[in-house]
């Protein structure tokens, strides 16, 4: 099946685990892929990897580390230098810190990457967006969102003295889909679509960055976990299915629409978390 040739496609994340994943998975239905990570090594082994697995892959690599405001700006305009619209993009970057640590911005990493990230990348291409449209965007979140009853606008960085990894990980997952909701709303009758996805506990790198106890931690848990093959189902059904053309602003559970937390659909969180975002990233000070 080649139904997406002449697509545009970029996604997070994508040098190892769903994220790679779902990135072969696109190649192989002829889309053009564009992947991002930190690390030129491991972003030449993955293009190498997919490009063994699928001949004729069209498959490039962009680098940035997500957790930088000044490097997903540096990101957003390399794509545009490069390419004429954006088809699917599939926000996948993200981690879990079971210590409190800050961003070359002074922001809070957890927030900074799981949520801000998403909220300034996809803002920066909305254009590109538009112009792809019937185009989509897929948010990779979390059941951890259940971790979090509500966002705690008055801490939303934990600065307090205990910082607690965890609820910190399922604060960032909640806004990833009051974001996702809300961003749709804020597409309607654009040809966007934007949709938000638990895939599930996957056995990949994610967790192994908090030290030998966190890596034996997730090892343990990686022997109940499905196999990257599994976790990456629904994005790639999310990013290529006909049958999802025109669904937005859903939250997927293996390829299935379902409930998330009361917490996630409080419109005026949504507003609110839209406009804090808005500040801490300074998107609309700088002209693109």
């Amino acid at each position: 099946m080649t139904h997406l040739k002449g697509k545009i496609c970029l996604i997070t994340g994508a040098t190892s685990g769903i994220g790679e994943v779902t990135a072969r998975a696109l190649a192989q239905l002829g889309a053009r892929v564009i992947i991002v990570g930190r690390s030129e090594a491991r972003g030449q082994a993955t293009l190498h990897r997919i490009q063994s697995t699928v001949p004729g892959a069209e498959v490039d690599l962009l680098l940035a580390d997500l957790a930088s405001h000044a490097e997903i700006r540096q990101l957003a305009q390399q794509f545009k230098l490069r390419y004429p619209r954006l088809d699917i993009l599939v926000n996948n970057a993200g981690a879990l810190f079971v210590r409190r640590h800050q961003t070359v911005d002074g922001i809070e990493l957890t927030f900074a990457l799981n949520h801000l990230n998403y909220f300034l990348l996809t803002n920066l291409l909305l254009d590109q967006l538009k112009a792809g449209a019937p185009a989509r965007i897929v948010n990779v979140s979390s059941s951890g969102h259940w971790r979090a009853s509500r966002m705690d606008f008055k801490n939303l960085q934990q600065s307090g003295r205990w910082f607690d990894g965890w609820l910190a990980y399922g604060q960032s997952k909640l806004a990833n889909i009051l974001f996702t909701y809300e961003l749709a709303r804020r597409l309607e009758g654009t040809g966007v679509t934007a949709n938000v996805v638990h895939p599930g506990l996957v056995a990949t790198r994610f967790g192994y960055n908090n030290g030998r106890l966190g890596s034996l931690v997730m090892s343990l848990v990686h022997t109940v976990a499905l196999t990257p093959e599994q976790g990456a189902e629904t994005l790639i059904y999310l990013a290529a299915s006909p049958e999802v053309e025109g669904v937005s602003g859903k939250y997927f559970e293996a390829k299935k629409t379902l409930r998330s937390s009361p917490a996630s659909y409080d419109l005026e969180a949504a507003k609110r978390l839209w406009e804090v975002s808005e500040e801490l990233t300074g998107l609309g000070l700088v002209q693109e």
